[in-house]
């Protein structure tokens, strides 16, 4: 089972809270709903559609768990695919004091997140679907970081907000990305999957006085 990551992300990288004021205001972070003014029409819900459509199941840190656990049980399934995959897929929470999910079917994922993680992974290899990840701005770049995502799946939105938690943090290590799918919203939103691939690095250089570019490695 692929794991694939899904963000909203501002143009300066930021992914926490695009959804509203109060989803998120850790460390101070006031902007919070800066992705609402261009997520109307139907070109973007037919994105964030098909990538549930994709869906095997689902994986949470425990701030995105708690949040969605608050509003999709309320929307309902049948007026509402994504609603769908939500409230009837299996979820996997990552978190060392969640005694009582609430939100069925749910698993909790105890002790360090990214061996947690890795042996999930092992052990839904073989099920069909993703293991999707949507927001977790934490969980999402620890498993960056660490290697175990197969595909990113960003979108971009025309807005910058400033500070805020990042998927692609600082001490991140380089990574190349080859894109597989790119499309573009009438509200401006940017829509791209990206699949890891190895960091390279070129040089360019003068030869007989034409510019000449190179692959270090």
């Amino acid at each position: 089972m692929r794991l694939t990551v899904h963000e909203f992300i501002s143009l300066d990288g930021v992914i926490q809270g695009p959804g509203g004021p109060e989803e998120d205001p850790a460390n101070g972070f006031t902007a919070g709903g800066w992705a609402v003014p261009f997520v109307e029409g139907d070109e973007f819900g037919n994105v964030v559609t098909g990538w549930f459509a994709r869906a095997g199941a689902l994986l949470f840190g425990r701030t995105t768990f708690e949040l969605m656990r608050a509003f999709w049980p309320d929307v309902d399934p049948a007026a509402d695919p994504v609603s769908a995959s939500l409230n009837t897929l299996p979820k996997y929470v990552v978190s060392n004091t969640l005694t009582d999910p609430g939100w069925e079917p749910t698993t909790v994922l105890t002790g360090d997140p990214v061996d947690s993680v890795a042996r999930l992974k092992d052990e839904l290899a073989d099920r069909p679907g993703e293991l999707q990840v949507h927001g977790c701005a934490r969980l999402a770049a620890a498993l960056h970081a660490a290697g175990l995502v197969d595909e990113y799946r960003l979108f971009t939105f025309p807005v910058t907000v400033g500070a805020g938690k990042r998927l692609f943090t600082p001490d991140a290590p380089p990574t190349g990305f080859r894109v597989l799918e790119t499309r573009t919203t009438s509200a401006g939103g940017v829509y791209t999957a990206l699949e890891p691939t190895a960091f390279r690095r070129g040089d360019i250089t003068v030869e007989d006085g034409r510019e000449v570019v190179s692959i270090v490695d």
